[in-house]
Order: C-alpha cells, then structure tokens, then sequence
C-alpha cells in the first residue's frame, strides 16, 4: 500500500472520529508519518479519491458544550442498553468542576430520574463529598462509565463500556477537571485501561492525560459493608490533599 493510501485511511478515521466525539482525541494528536509498502509483484489497487469533511467541518464541534454533548446522548441507541432503559442519564454538575466523579452507570432511582447518583448510594456519596468540601451543585461533576441502566443492576459489559466510553471522554475533554474521583473497579479500570484491584489499590494516584485520578470504594460497598468506611474516608482525605495542592499553585 501507497503512503498516500494510509494517509487517506488514517484522515478518514481521525475525521469521523472527531466528528463523534466533537473534537480530536489525544491517540489522533501526534501525525504518524507513513512510507509505502514493498512491491510485491501483485498487480496494485488504484484508490480513486473520496470526499471528506475538511478539517473545519471536522472541528465544527470543538466548540462543543456540555448541554449540546448531553443532548446527544440522550439520543444514543449505540448498544443494548436504549433498549430497556427508561431514561438517559448522561450526568449532572456544574460547568467547570474542580472534580470529576465517576461511576459505573445508573441504577433504578437514577433510570426512573434521569439523573446519577439519586439512590440510597447517592445520598451517601453526597455526604461523601461534603465532608471534603465538594458538591455537585458548586464544584462537582457527576457521570457514568454507561449512560443507561443495565437490566437488574448488573455490571456494565464490557461492549457496553466501549459503546459508551468516547462520550465520557468528551465530557472529561470539555470539563476539564483538575481531578478524577472514580467510584469502583470499574470506573477504575476503564479510564486507565489497567486490571485494577480496588482493595489492594484504593487510595493510589493514576493518570489521564495529566489529570489526577484517585479510585475509592463504590457508596454501594460501603452500604454492605460498613468496615470499608474507614479506609474510603483515609482515600478521601488524600484526594483533599491533593486538591488543594493543585488549587493552592
């Protein structure tokens, strides 16, 4: 294949995926550069030009707001899951959150409302954060690894994690959150990709793209087992720490 055949593939996919997401993401950043394979004494493909967006219909929504994003998940049939919720939660907060807090997706309160975090869990997550100073009406953003609600409150799968993901994505690209709170393994391990144990790993610093992400116990094992309010509240004075480090430079 010709280097001119890769670039157009390569332009192709980092269009449409700029399109999707509202804006280009970090793994399209750097420009590969492409050379021609060797000949081989096959008789070569002619690749006739095709139309594309120009990089100005591409970016059209890099200006994106988190409303408009929303909007466009409410809309979202990418998976299973459109099929049996009863409402999108896409999340809730402010604008320009000092935080991001990430769970693993809607439960029964939360697909009746249309809103994350509204349960039992989330009364408890509230006061969670308040003890550190944060709340999602004033510095707090709150959102999901799914948008939707798995039937019987099972765990995402992991299709439906990726169906998903490039939306939490942009919501953390349009945010910008000087820090990231994920609740559980599985917020956990899909925003670092890594196998992660929440016992042995609660309370550790990670990375995404330069923001500081800290995971923690899910408000849901902390209201079947009350020994683990211990150690999530030694996390949370960690990530307090950290916060006001950064707020404090």
């Amino acid at each position: 294949m010709k280097a001119a055949d890769k670039q157009l593939i390569y332009t192709l996919l980092k269009t449409a995926d700029a399109y999707e997401c509202g804006y280009t993401r970090e793994k399209f950043a750097a420009e590969p550069v492409f050379t021609d394979d060797a000949e081989t004494p096959q008789q070569e493909m002619t690749v006739e030009p095709i139309p594309t967006m120009t990089d100005s219909s591409a970016n059209a929504n890099s200006g994106l707001t988190i409303e408009e994003l929303n909007a466009k998940i409410l809309r979202c049939t990418r998976c299973g899951l459109a099929r049996t919720r009863n409402n999108v939660v896409p999340g809730m907060g402010v604008q320009t959150p000092d935080v991001l807090v990430i769970g693993e997706g809607p439960g029964h309160d939360e697909d009746m409302q249309g809103l994350p975090f509204v349960g039992k869990a989330g009364i408890l997550l509230d006061r969670m954060l308040a003890a550190i100073g944060l709340d999602r009406k004033t510095n707090c953003y709150i959102a999901n690894i799914v948008k939707c609600r798995p039937p019987e409150n099972r765990n995402p799968l992991p299709d439906e994690q990726s169906a998903c993901f490039s939306f939490l994505e942009t919501q953390i690209h349009i945010l910008k959150p000087k820090m990231i709170l994920c609740m559980g393994k599985i917020a956990i391990e899909k925003i670092t990709g890594q196998s992660i144990s929440i016992n042995a790993q609660h309370g550790e610093f990670f990375d995404y793209n330069g923001i500081p992400v800290m995971p923690t116990y899910h408000p849901s094992a902390l209201l079947r087992n009350e020994q683990l309010k211990r150690p999530a509240w030694e996390d949370l004075k960690l990530f307090k720490k950290r916060l006001d480090e950064i707020n404090n430079n």
